[in-house]
């Protein structure tokens, strides 16, 4: 009776917010798949969002502080940027957000108080979205008087676990990309650096795609765990495969079938992007299973291919999607030298114009040497063959070997 007396509050709140059942159901579902489950999953994750919500109009709300690095705050629109009513709002409604500097409606003092009360009670979920800045001890970022580093230390020492939102928050994004001149690195790798040990859970993307942070919360919050995570502290169910494993044209890539050039008619044909430098085959996401703006689309099904935005090594701000995949519409990254770069077909061009006029200026030297003149006789008969006629390779007829001994008593 307690479960049926939950289920119909549930009903009534969902109501009063304009979310049908069904669109509720669709939304468990995509938390499911966003989860690397079964959309067959849908009611475990309906069940577990019912018993929560309720206990979160009952004062039962979980905390959030959700601290802006270095970022563009890209993670934080495609996160807050939902249609209305969509049932991703209840869901919402779990948490309590202490603290943010885009969405809090509170700023300035009162802000950093809820903040550092927030942090004082423990308990709490940390979301870092951008970059972590090192250079000049943390003075390349400041918030409130204080390096953003700080602010970091701070947020994740209490926290229960911490959440690094974007492939900037994973391992410095593109202002990790060189000469990283302010020292970005990602948040996991900051934090083993300075001896605090907490759970990190990497989501990269730029940004993010908000169905996996929902998955991420649905876990932790509700579940009472965090996510499966593969090596890389990245929920395995959504990062474990590459965005090629998924895409709806790899057909087209098993039959050899690919677009060249924009706007011709292979692309008109949906063919494979993998010459236009998509790098699905690399890069591991499930943006075509989970897709966009309330699974409509996604990059590839847009027309574009993949730029790699979810390629992000937390151990390593070098391996970051920019400098990995750049430039984006050619099929080869480029190479460094220095402060040089150049792609890998212009290395082979210069190459093989080298041999050629290397080979150009010896065929001058040997005509104006005289030695393509008239040139060396050939053999009529191989050496070894004339110095051992019983185990003769060749084949010869009766004049040439005549003429062969001749020779070769005239010599004697």
């Amino acid at each position: 009776m307690e479960t049926e007396a939950t289920v119909s509050e549930f009903q009534e709140l969902l109501s009063s917010r304009g979310v049908t059942r069904r669109s509720f159901m669709k939304l468990c579902g995509a938390i499911a798949v966003a989860a690397g489950l079964s959309e067959l999953a849908a009611p475990r994750v309906a069940q577990a969002l019912e018993g929560s919500v309720i206990g979160a109009t009952k004062g039962n709300l979980y905390p959030v502080i959700w601290i802006e690095g270095a970022s563009c705050t890209g993670c934080t629109e495609s996160f807050a940027q939902v249609e209305s009513p969509d049932p991703a709002s209840v869901v919402l409604e779990l948490i309590s957000l202490n603290y943010s500097e885009t969405l809090s409606a509170a700023a300035g003092h009162s802000m950093e108080e809820a903040k550092a009360q927030t942090i004082k009670a423990g308990n709490y979920i940390l979301v870092y979205e951008g970059a972590v800045l090192e250079r000049w001890e943390g003075q390349a970022l400041r918030v409130a008087d204080k390096p953003g580093t700080e602010h970091l230390l701070e947020a994740a020492a209490n926290a229960n676990a911490v959440v690094a939102l974007g492939s900037c928050a994973v391992n410095g994004g593109w202002m990790g990309a060189h000469p990283n001149s302010a020292g970005a690195l990602g948040v996991q790798q900051f934090l083993e650096k300075n001896g605090i040990d907490k759970p990190v859970v990497n989501v990269p993307g730029c940004p993010a795609n908000p169905e996996w942070l929902v998955s991420v919360l649905v876990d932790v919050v509700m579940m009472g765990k965090l996510p499966d995570l593969n090596a890389e502290n990245k929920p395995a169910g959504i990062f474990n495969q590459t965005i090629h494993d998924n895409c709806e044209r790899r057909g087209h890539f098993e039959n050899g079938e690919f677009v060249y050039e924009f706007g011709s008619k292979e692309e008109a044909l949906g063919y494979c992007l993998y010459p236009l430098g998509c790098r699905g085959p690399q890069t591991k996401a499930n943006c075509g299973v989970t897709l966009w703006n309330n699974r409509r689309s996604w990059c590839v099904q847009a027309g574009t291919p993949c730029i790699g935005c979810c390629e992000a090594n937390p151990n390593d701000p070098g391996h970051n999607w920019v400098e990995v995949n750049t430039p984006f519409y050619k099929r080869h990254r480029d190479l460094r030298i220095g402060d040089w770069m150049v792609q890998p077909g212009t290395i082979a061009l210069i190459i093989t114009g080298v041999v050629a006029g290397a080979l150009v200026v010896h065929g001058f030297g040997m005509k104006i040497t005289g030695r393509m003149d008239g040139g060396a006789d050939f053999e009529k008969v191989r050496g070894w063959d004339a110095k051992h006629p019983d185990k003769s390779i060749g084949k010869y007829d009766a004049e040439t070997k005549n003429d062969t001994d001749d020779s070769e008593g005239g010599q004697a």
